[in-house]
């Protein structure tokens, strides 16, 4: 593709790993000037071996004052941020009969905030410059409810509105915010939601028909089909929606 990103200056969050880094290999190869962050250095120096040229930087983003520290790092080393993509922080899943208070307000901290603390000082930045493209990458449980995914996918829910609120508050200052919920991808963080999901149906690694991802999916569609025919009467009972999205 050709996005005319010669020399634009982006920040990745989550950019170690997943869509995070596969968003700053795109990036790169636009010609864009790259930093990503995460809180693992040696995840940075990893993901720097395929991104020839980028920049990393090391940042607990549930921490506003970290955050903060990061953007005014990367404005002073590498320059103003044209582009922010944001893909940094995963909820924990838990079953609904496990969940309590503190599960709610940390799956905030680990998901809506480790976007907020960042996105605030760098939406506030392109205002007063009055330009800037700011990419918000949220999980599809903000759109679709899974059972062991509730406080995680609350927080993403509370992004989506986030995103269409500051995207029509900084319209008129020029700027881009938007929001993408993507679709199933293969992830470390999308296995973990698949095992976690057949593990609240009954499914087990010996129950899967290989070791491929698409084994663990079809041992996990078997037990739903047999939960459902299980069900009262027959009726097919719903296990959270479709899989599809629920785990990013």
């Amino acid at each position: 593709m050709e996005l005319d990103l010669n020399r634009k200056t982006a920040l990745v969050t989550g950019g170690s790993k997943g869509i995070g880094l596969a968003c700053a290999q795109s990036l790169l190869a636009e010609g864009a000037r790259v930093i990503i962050c995460s809180r693992s250095r040696a995840n940075i120096d990893a993901a720097l071996a395929s991104l020839p040229g980028a920049t990393g930087f090391a940042a607990d983003l549930t921490s506003a004052e970290e955050a903060l520290a990061l953007v005014e790092k990367v404005e002073a080393k590498v320059g103003a941020l044209d582009i922010l993509v944001t893909c940094a922080g995963a909820a924990r899943r838990t079953p609904p009969q496990d969940l309590s208070p503190a599960h709610w307000r940390a799956a905030m901290d680990a998901k809506y905030f480790s976007y907020i603390n960042v996105i605030d000082p760098v939406v506030k930045r392109m205002a007063a410059r009055r330009t800037g493209v700011i990419v918000n990458v949220i999980g599809g449980g903000g759109k679709v409810a899974s059972p062991i995914h509730l406080a995680g996918g609350a927080a993403n829910a509370a992004l989506m509105l986030a995103t269409v609120g500051l995207a029509n508050a900084y319209a008129a200052s020029g700027l881009r915010i938007v929001g993408i919920n993507p679709g199933n991808t293969e992830t470390e963080r999308v296995t973990e939601g698949l095992r976690a999901e057949a593990a609240l149906h009954g499914v087990h690694d010996e129950d899967r028909v290989d070791l491929g991802d698409s084994g663990l999916r079809r041992s996990l569609g078997e037990a739903r089909r047999l939960r459902a025919a299980d069900a009262p009467g027959g009726r097919r009972r719903r296990f959270g929606g479709r899989l599809g999205g629920q785990f990013t």
